[in-house]
């Protein structure tokens, strides 16, 4: 059996060894290496290039957020990010520096089982669905968006495959990866949309694409990359295919 390879970065020992125990407990993982600062973070997971990083927060020369950021550009493989922390308050930063999810110090058995357990779902779904396994960090780049009864919803860019206008409601919804659709607040425009991400690309008045799933435009519609490729009602204007050719043909 394929473990998934884990690295813990703190330099704290009593939350260190907590961290280690618990997780020598479930057989699906593997802890590779730890680290105690964020020098030495860098070399080990450049080296061990790990499926699960738990990653403290404060550390002695760098803090969690601004590693994340020196190494974003050099992880070319699909890696998931717990924060490790003994603050709450650090919650939504890690919301919105594409961390997976986040531990509080000190936790309770059932919290680290449950966070494993999502990972383990997501790095199923994920292969099921045939998703690149070598996706780079800053594609997981993640959106807080609005839903009609204002719940805030966290949403990565790997999982939207494009975006529907509903003319009978008025209101914008995104499709999504394995996902029922999500509705999104009323008075969203499509420039709001496209203003989320590059990747974000209007074909059509009623049809937002995500440009990373486009495999081909054939008979003026566009065809995606799975998990999306049985999708048949992306039509692209002739005037959203002229800014497309311009922006994008060589």
């Amino acid at each position: 059996m394929n473990r998934y390879k884990v690295i813990i970065v703190d330099d704290d020992d009593v939350a260190l060894e907590n961290l280690t125990f618990e997780l020598s407990k479930d057989v699906r993982f593997s802890l590779e290496k730890t680290a105690r600062n964020g020098k030495q973070a860098k070399k080990v997971i450049a080296k061990i290039q790990p499926d699960l990083l738990f990653l403290d927060v404060e550390m002695p020369d760098m803090t969690g957020m601004e590693l994340l950021e020196d190494i974003r550009d050099d992880v070319s493989w699909n890696m998931r990010v717990v924060f490790y922390t003994a603050y709450d308050k650090y919650m939504i930063q890690a919301i919105r520096e594409s961390a997976f999810d986040y531990l509080l110090k000190p936790f309770e058995e059932q919290e680290l089982k449950d966070i494993l357990a999502r990972f383990v779902k997501q790095a199923e779904a994920r292969q099921k669905a045939a998703l690149p396994m070598r996706m780079p960090l800053n594609s997981g780049q993640t959106f807080i968006v609005f839903t009609p009864t204002n719940d805030m919803r966290a949403l990565r860019s790997a999982e939207i495959g494009f975006f529907r206008y509903c003319s009978d409601r008025r209101q914008w919804e995104v499709v999504l990866n394995n996902q029922p659709p999500l509705v999104l607040r009323r008075g969203m425009t499509a420039e709001q949309i496209i203003q989320y991400s590059p990747c974000f690309v209007q074909i059509h008045q009623s049809y937002i694409i995500n440009i990373d799933y486009l495999m081909i435009i054939k008979d003026n519609k566009c065809i995606l990359y799975p998990p999306f490729d049985k999708i048949t009602e992306l039509l692209v204007s002739r005037k959203h295919k002229k800014e497309l050719q311009d922006r994008y043909c060589l």
